[in-house]
């Protein structure tokens, strides 16, 4: 059991405005200060999210037991038959100069036979390959986590190797953009990498968070998320 007594104490509070803000005696942080999005997926409203399917509309969406809250996406049993939900109605706008954060964290049952997106796109029924978008992308036939940053599709593209997946093992996926062009992506806690994405930052139209499972094979596929966030400046 973690000592009681180690927490660090504010018994004033504490806060992120300066001393002549209106809230600046408000003893806790300013929630406006960013646009904030967190499913735990304790619930799921299928009416909040659009749903993609190929393959018969057999695909689910559904909460399943386990620890944390999780959300579970199963497809139809078909080659490249798709599963995916789309938060609606698009809330994101990326701005260049304005900082912005996400992070899931998610599995497949077949690491291998399994292709996933999670991450931030368009609106679009083709979550795999949209034209605008940043995202976490592993396709099937490999284990290879990629990030894509995507704007008018190609050539404006960039992408780096971000991790690889493991059957059925959580995988803890996060970008960060900090307002100056630069995209720093993390695998499990561990910062991996960055991008300059000043040409790629998908601004030009509005964004939405995305999660998809699609088939390598003719074998239905299971993709679990236990949480999915954004943050973004004001």
């Amino acid at each position: 059991m973690a000592d009681q007594f180690a927490v660090t104490r504010f018994p004033s509070g504490l806060t992120n405005v300066a001393e002549n803000d209106i809230f600046s005696f408000l003893p806790e942080p300013d929630p406006t200060k960013l646009h904030t999005f967190f499913d735990d997926f304790n619930s799921f409203v299928a009416a909040d999210w659009i749903a993609t399917e190929t393959g018969g509309g057999a695909a689910t969406q559904a909460l399943v037991a386990g620890n944390g809250g999780l959300l579970a996406l199963v497809n139809t049993a078909g080659n490249n038959d798709l599963n995916s939900i789309q938060k609606t109605p698009a809330l994101i706008a990326f701005t260049a100069a304005k900082a912005s954060y996400f992070k899931a964290r998610v599995k497949v049952d077949d690491a291998t036979n399994a292709a996933f997106v999670v991450g931030v796109q368009i609106v679009d029924t083709t979550p795999l390959d949209v034209t605008d978008g940043i995202y976490f992308l592993k396709p099937a036939a490999s284990t290879t986590v990629s990030i894509v940053a995507r704007k008018d599709a190609s050539p404006n593209t960039l992408t780096a190797t971000v991790g690889t997946v493991a059957n059925d093992t959580f995988a803890d996926l996060a970008w960060a953009y900090d307002g100056n062009g630069k995209l720093l992506f993390a695998f499990n806690g561990v910062i991996v990498g960055a991008l300059t994405v000043t040409d790629v930052l998908p601004d030009a139209t509005n964004c939405t968070i995305t999660v998809a499972v699609s088939n390598g094979t003719a074998a239905a596929r299971t993709l679990t998320a236990d949480f999915v966030m954004f943050k973004q400046e004001r």
